[in-house]
């Protein structure tokens, strides 16, 4: 219940569930003039991620007045508040609309995405994806679950090289040692994460790190037995500002993912620093 001390996971999921009802779904495919601006040239943002982020971020600051809230539209109108979120002890992270050009261009691959963390680490994460009525749930030391059913990955068999994809046009085609060619990603961590869970890719790589897209999935992915962390080998945290991320289906992948790209994607983090994704 909304009690203002506790709230069930499923309530947290119900809500996204409402939200996503209310005010996405009914735009999608019938967005009207005027409903999708440009935060910065080719980042667009829509009504429906701006009163997403407002339903959801209400919601959660009733239920938990004592934690932070740090919504992406938010943090694009006021950057301070990222540092605030980094201080915050408890927080949650909001992306109202993941994959927000795919909402705009009519593509079912975007996503409502919620994490909750404490102490720096990600302890519940929440991915409701409205057109495939799909919802992933993850709760830190008990598992991920789509649609009720725990999901556990299969690591990537020695004999077999990853597959890899991405959403960074310059790195899409490019073969990094004996691993074959990366292929376009969906475009949605809220979609990506759940691929890689689902066995569809072996890994993905990222440039920019924003904690709203990928908080939730990381905890999801290390709890269904695969891993997250940078091109210099560390780990990733919710708190953490590395940019380059590296998500695989095993840590062995990870270790050899990183040993034949994280070269290259290393050298792409001055560049991608700064911008946050969609």
């Amino acid at each position: 219940m909304w009690n203002g001390v506790v709230v069930d996971t499923n309530a947290v999921l119900d809500l996204m569930k409402d939200v996503a009802a209310e005010v996405i779904t009914p735009r999608f495919r019938s967005l009207a003039a005027g409903e999708v601006m440009e935060k910065n040239p080719g980042d667009l943002v829509t009504v429906a991620d701006q009163e997403s982020e407002v339903l959801l971020t209400r919601a959660l600051n009733e239920a938990y007045p004592d934690a932070f809230v740090l919504g992406e539209e938010r943090t694009s109108t006021d950057p301070t508040v990222l540092e605030r979120y980094l201080a915050a002890d408890h927080a949650f992270t909001v992306d109202p609309v993941d994959g927000t050009k795919n909402f705009v261009h009519g593509s079912p691959d975007h996503a409502v995405m919620v994490s909750e963390t404490r102490d720096g680490e990600t302890v519940r994460g929440w991915i409701w994806q409205p057109e495939h009525e799909v919802a992933w749930v993850a709760e830190r030391g008990a598992g991920v679950y789509r649609n009720g059913e725990r999901v556990l990955r299969t690591p990537v068999p020695d004999a077999d090289e990853p597959r890899g994809c991405t959403s960074m046009w310059p790195l899409r085609g490019h073969s990094f040692g004996p691993m074959p060619p990366l292929v376009g990603s969906w475009v949605c961590c809220g979609v990506d994460y759940p691929k890689l869970i689902e066995g569809a890719i072996d890994y993905v790589l990222y440039g920019r790190n924003s904690p709203w897209d990928h908080s939730p999935g990381a905890l999801m992915v290390h709890e269904a037995g695969g891993w997250v962390g940078h091109p210099d080998g560390t780990a990733y945290g919710p708190r953490s500002r590395v940019a380059g991320i590296i998500v695989a289906a095993d840590k062995g992948t990870f270790s050899h993912v990183r040993r034949h790209a994280g070269e290259a994607l290393a050298r792409r983090e001055t560049a991608l620093r700064p911008a946050p994704l969609r």
